[in-house]
């Protein structure tokens, strides 16, 4: 009897695990794990409207800035938990297929054009799709600039004028994939050295670098300061929401899609697909024009109507000067990122310093010309232009390779190669606005 017990027993616990198993397969069946860089009010829309055409999945947003999505998916890939990548840069997804860490995948929604502007809607290879258009440029509070007798910016040389100092504001490119297409296309608009000549220009009068993108919108609305630098939905959703903001595309600007990919070996592919497709059709592409949302549709159609108050980016209405080079983008991401962190990020307080002298004797020579002055304030405006490297050693891939490690914060430490390379740009920038400030302040001596 105590042997028929104990046989009566195991079986039980072998059908009990196998009930618990089966239960247990079925809830991974139903679940989506979504890597995403988008906030929360553009996720939650789209999980509540997914969950509840599809009651039986359960949606997981793992919130990941771009870049840190990138490498979360990389460093799980012998594992991977992960279903989706959902982000905005495009360069984004080219690292990850490059790594063979996204699965081909063929749309079945129909009415979406393979082109906005210039650039593919979906990954010609078939790796990732666009579900929305995205440009670059400007917002600003109206009241912040009312209030401090500011003209509002049309072109991003606007925002080097004096008149902007300290009211301007933007993320780093290494914290934020959106902001690194923002500096990636000023780069290939005005070319190398002109675009970073620029940026370093616009930087001076910068009030802040936000630690995150969602950062300046914020400082915008709440006027902490009055012009930030951002990607398009970001101005348009803070107007839609009651802000009294503008968002304006200056002339370099480019057109790109925000994309979507499945992951490889996604735990759940069927599920994976069928959020693709629900994002694409013309339900999901509705929920982009969510008054906290505001994203560009690639459904022309939808420009007829419901989204007729946003700009139309397939009949020329944004007018993107610049055609943008994804594979550019791609084989200098890292580099780009922490030469901007060298030169602007972390050396903000000297660059600014050196811009303010930098105005202040621009002002004092316009009123009393003297040539040697404007000798130095031309030395000067050198030395904060000057650049470490070339394009061409931008491009080189054994030179942007060493850059595998980003900074979060100045503290954060970087080791071999790297952190050779960035000490030695450290020490020149330091040096050089050091300088730039100096022969400024003696500049406008001259002019008294």
């Amino acid at each position: 009897m105590k042997h028929a017990f104990f046989k009566s027993a195991g079986l039980a616990a072998v059908v009990a695990l196998a009930l618990l198993s089966g239960v247990s397969a079925r809830a991974m069946e139903n679940k989506l794990v979504v890597v995403t860089s988008f906030p929360k009010d553009l996720t939650s829309v789209f999980k509540k409207a997914f969950e509840a055409k599809y009651p039986g999945v359960k949606v997981e947003m793992l919130k990941k800035k771009t870049t840190a999505g990138v490498k979360y998916i990389q460093e799980t890939a012998s594992n991977n938990t992960s279903d989706l990548f959902w982000a905005s840069a495009p360069d984004a997804f080219e690292v990850l297929k490059g790594d063979g860490l996204l699965a081909k995948y063929q749309v079945k929604a129909k009415g979406i054009p393979e082109k906005v502007g210039a650039f593919p809607i979906n990954d010609p290879d078939g790796y990732y799709k666009g579900f929305a258009a995205s440009g670059y440029g400007f917002m600003w509070n109206t009241r912040y600039l009312k209030a401090k007798k500011l003209p509002a910016p049309r072109e991003w040389e606007d925002l080097t004028k004096p008149v902007y100092f300290g009211h301007v504001g933007m993320s780093a490119p290494s914290r934020s994939g959106t902001t690194h297409l923002t500096v990636e296309t000023v780069l290939q608009g005005d070319g190398w050295e002109k675009g970073w000549a620029l940026w370093k220009r616009i930087a001076g009068n910068f009030k802040t670098v936000t630690e995150r993108s969602f950062g300046v919108p914020s400082g915008v609305n709440s006027g902490e300061f009055g012009i930030g630098i951002v990607i398009d939905f970001f101005g348009f959703s803070s107007k839609a929401t009651g802000y009294p903001v503008e968002f304006h595309y200056p002339t370099v600007t480019t057109l790109v899609p925000a994309n979507i990919a499945i992951v490889t070996k996604a735990p759940h592919p069927k599920n994976a697909a069928t959020f693709i497709e629900f994002l694409l059709s013309p339900e999901g592409q509705k929920l982009l024009l969510d008054p906290k949302i505001q994203r560009l549709p690639v459904r022309p159609e939808l420009y007829k109507g419901p989204a007729k108050n946003l700009p139309n980016p397939f009949t020329g209405g944004i007018g993107a000067k610049v055609k943008f080079d994804v594979k550019k983008s791609k084989a200098r991401y890292n580099l780009v990122n922490s030469m901007f962190d060298v030169m602007i990020t972390y050396r903000l307080d000297d660059l600014r310093a050196a811009t303010k002298a930098i105005h202040a004797a621009a002002r004092a020579l316009a009123a009393k010309p003297n040539a040697e002055g404007q000798k130095m304030l031309d030395q000067a405006r050198a030395l904060v232009a000057a650049l470490p490297i070339d394009e061409a050693k931008s491009l080189d891939p054994a030179f942007a390779a060493i850059f595998k490690k980003k900074r979060k914060k100045a503290t954060d430490k970087v080791t071999g190669r790297q952190a050779e390379v960035e000490q030695k740009w450290d020490e020149m920038v330091k040096a050089n606005y050091a300088k730039a400030r100096m022969l400024a302040e003696k500049a406008a001596g001259m002019a008294r």
